[in-house]
């Protein structure tokens, strides 16, 4: 990752752009693939964001993308009310300090990620003297709440997300809907098809192309991500103590951070595995890659009785372009995109059934070779290095003064993908 100072980065002319997020900018990969996208072509990109230590500066320029960190974040959560603080908090700051942005520089656009859905009108100012405003909706909130704090689907907090959602996607200009499940629920109950597109999380080849270079004679079994429960991580463990005697050299490695973290320790040492398992914080995602090109198989294990049934999960492709072979739970919104020749699916929620899945593919190199070939095909034609056009021809057809008829005909080709 490269960084200069300030005075050093002179951006070609060009469309001129911020990015707006509650998240961390060096491990939010769709954040990172939008704003490298575009100054690599030449437009000038902000992006307002989280920091993730104190030791971060509030300013630094990342691969040619100004990033400015507004405010320190630790993912530990008491409850709900301490998690909407933080957000209201961020929305707040972010609302003065975009504004300011935007008096200085003009953007044309300026593209915003949820979660939360109301951090669109951060954009307040900006829309109101001209520039376009994107939503992107990575989660659906109301049912990510719901599995987060265990509410149920049809109480008051769950209901109220919705009104929110309504009235935040009608303030953007535009939505972008992180998978075509979700294009369904949205379209169906807050926004119209034609002011939505679908941008699934292509893996970027750039990012997850490392060789392997590890030769311990280890073999490593890998999960990265949140640790949130719709991820399955107990379903994991409990399945991976069943064949851990039969193979004195798997390992489990867990990278990620979540109020849950203690919890899956905890089941760790419970299960008697803690010389087997091992839990690293999460990393940014050049280095996360590297992580991925030297691991044997990819877990994915997230329940299909929860917000996972629904959510795409960006690790089972960066999986594929490291050529890691990925066993993945049976949810409806994996098996939308992925068959049985390129991923090994087991049944949500069923250790045993994931057991199975592992020593099958432990044992068998040959099993783990042909998914790894048909995934690298899988990736061929399906990667960020490839889509991103769309996104571009999207920022480019809102920004220009015929954009009404083209951001139509741009929707119309990403929704058919």
């Amino acid at each position: 990752m490269n960084l200069t100072n300030q005075t050093d980065c002179k951006l070609s002319p060009g469309r001129k752009v911020c990015m707006l997020a509650y998240s961390f900018y060096e491990s939010d990969n769709r954040v990172m693939r939008y704003a490298q996208a575009l100054v690599a072509r030449g437009d000038q990109v902000d992006v307002i964001t989280l920091g993730s230590s104190q030791m971060q500066p509030p300013f630094e320029i990342v691969d040619g993308v100004n990033v400015h960190r507004l405010q320190f974040r630790q993912r530990n959560e008491r409850n709900k009310y301490d998690y909407l603080y933080r957000l209201t908090k961020f929305c707040a700051k972010s609302g003065l300090f975009l504004s300011r942005l935007h008096w200085e520089k003009k953007f044309d656009l300026v593209h915003v990620h949820n979660v939360p859905d109301f951090l669109v009108f951060s954009a307040w100012w900006p829309k109101l003297t001209g520039a376009k405003i994107i939503l992107d909706l990575h989660d659906i909130l109301p049912e990510f709440f719901a599995d987060k704090f265990r509410q149920p689907h049809d109480s008051l907090p769950v209901e109220l997300l919705k009104v929110v959602e309504r009235i935040s996607t009608r303030f953007a200009n535009h939505v972008i809907i992180s998978n075509h499940l979700w294009y369904d629920k949205i379209t169906g109950r807050s926004v119209p098809p034609e002011k939505c597109s679908v941008i699934i999380n292509h893996v970027d080849l750039d990012v997850f192309g490392c060789k392997r270079i590890r030769k311990d004679g280890k073999f490593i079994l890998l999960y990265h991500g949140g640790l949130q429960r719709h991820q399955g991580l107990d379903v994991a463990l409990r399945a991976f103590a069943i064949i851990s005697p039969q193979n004195a050299q798997a390992e489990f490695h867990i990278y990620g951070g979540g109020n849950m973290k203690l919890e899956w320790q905890a089941l760790t040492n419970q299960l008697g595995l803690g010389d087997k398992v091992f839990f690293f914080d999460s990393l940014t995602m050049r280095q996360i890659a590297e992580i991925v090109a030297n691991a044997d198989l990819g877990i994915v294990a997230k329940r299909a009785d929860s917000f996972g049934n629904e959510a795409y999960s960006t690790k089972i492709m960066e999986y594929m372009a490291a050529g890691v072979p990925a066993i993945v739970s049976k949810t409806k919104v994996d098996e939308y995109y992925f068959n049985d020749s390129v991923v090994r699916f087991f049944e949500s929620g069923n250790e045993n059934a994931l057991a199975t899945a592992m020593l099958d593919l432990m044992t068998h190199r040959d099993r783990r070779e042909e998914l790894a070939r048909n995934a690298n095909d899988y990736v061929t034609h399906n990667n960020w290095n490839i889509k991103k056009q769309q996104y571009l021809h999207l920022v480019d057809s809102l920004v220009s003064p015929t954009g009404l008829a083209s951001t139509q005909r741009v929707v119309n080709s990403i929704s058919c993908l």
